[in-house]
């Protein structure tokens, strides 16, 4: 499954389900990245985080995290 979206996102309810996340960066790039894959090898620095704990999401609006940069997944 193909999902587009104006901004970098992990998102506790598309666990599992092996979605490709495609968005626009603030250059006008578009990246994309596996949100499984992303969430494994993070998932405890996302577990962590209050936002995900309360709104069961973590959202970047201009880019890719600095700590998810270096995967192999993602493609800009």
């Amino acid at each position: 499954m193909n999902i587009n979206s104006k901004r970098f996102v992990i998102r506790k309810s598309l666990i599992g389900k092996n979605v490709v996340i495609t968005f626009t960066n603030k250059k006008q790039e578009n990246v994309s990245y596996n949100h499984d894959e992303v969430y494994n090898a993070h998932s405890e620095k996302f577990e962590a985080m209050n936002c995900f704990a309360k709104y069961k999401s973590y959202t970047n609006t201009n880019a890719v995290p600095a700590f998810c940069r270096n995967l192999q997944t993602i493609t800009e």
